[in-house]
């Protein structure tokens, strides 16, 4: 079973790329995304990371808190979106 992370306070810098190689080392990453800005396409400061669970409890435990670029991230399990009518 996979887990959805949330990863916040992200560099404005950080693309997919270095969002997937920061959780490489805990586990295969399935998908990472950085979301961007509608209009101006510059991150959002945030994304997100889907990892099987085992390895995504390890990821958390060990980034939560830690730094990336100057800034102090936030990772923890993404809440499922409401189902919008």
């Amino acid at each position: 079973m996979s887990v959805s992370m949330y990863v916040g306070n992200l560099p404005f810098s950080t693309d997919q790329y270095a969002l997937q190689a920061l959780f490489e080392p805990y586990g295969e990453v399935i998908s990472a995304r950085v979301m961007s800005d509608r209009e101006t396409g510059r991150s959002r400061g945030f994304g997100f990371v889907e990892m099987e669970a085992e390895p995504a409890k390890a990821a958390m435990a060990a980034l939560d808190g830690s730094d990336m670029g100057g800034r102090k991230l936030r990772v923890n399990e993404a809440e499922k979106r409401p189902q919008r009518f």
